[in-house]
């Protein structure tokens, strides 16, 4: 059998051009073992949730709904405000969850990371757990990917100067890839 490439999503629960969960994204592409591949995703063009237009949802989600069932995984960069998850991930995640019985996140193996303050966004990631659980999305517990003290890692335009960082984004990203092999039994 070939090997394939696995193929992650990857998407940031930030809009901001400059955002550091953005540049974390763009660091592991940087660190990208040779046996995987991502697409970067933006959120940006998703509307705001509205249960009347699930049977005909906006081009935007069905975009994104087949971007993350043609993926083997997901990395999913998330942000913290208000000590939990940004809106804007929150959004994507329940456009994508519905209707429940066809949603492309059940099954599907992930690992996050984030850029924050002084824990870096160590709570938002739990909370994301929790949404986890209910879309029966599939996380390792370890390593983590918390990015304390964002701005004395990240330059002006977002982009991750700290060697300690993209290192451990490279575990974080071997572990996936072990991670998403267990479940999808066509990577070779």
């Amino acid at each position: 059998m070939v090997n394939k490439k696995i193929h992650l999503l990857g998407f940031a629960g930030s809009l901001r051009k400059s955002s550091c969960n953005a540049g974390l994204l763009r660091a592991a592409q940087e660190v990208m073992p040779v046996n995987m591949e991502m697409e970067i995703f933006s959120l940006a063009n998703i509307p705001l949730y509205n249960g009347d237009l699930e049977a005909n949802p906006p081009a935007a989600v069905v975009e994104f709904k087949k971007k993350i069932a043609e993926a083997d995984a997901l990395l999913i960069a998330i942000p913290e405000y208000n000590y939990s998850i940004a809106g804007v991930l929150k959004n994507a995640i329940d456009w994508a969850s519905r209707p429940v019985k066809d949603s492309p996140l059940n099954g599907k193996p992930f690992a996050m990371m984030g850029a924050g303050g002084g824990l870096g966004t160590a709570r938002a990631q739990y909370h994301f757990r929790q949404l986890a659980v209910f879309t029966n999305m599939f996380i390792f517990n370890k390593p983590e990917v918390f990015v304390p003290n964002a701005m004395e890692k990240f330059d002006k335009d977002g982009n991750l100067n700290d060697d300690s960082v993209k290192e451990r984004i490279r575990l974080l990203l071997e572990t996936l890839g072990d991670w998403t092999k267990r479940f999808q039994f066509k990577i070779g």
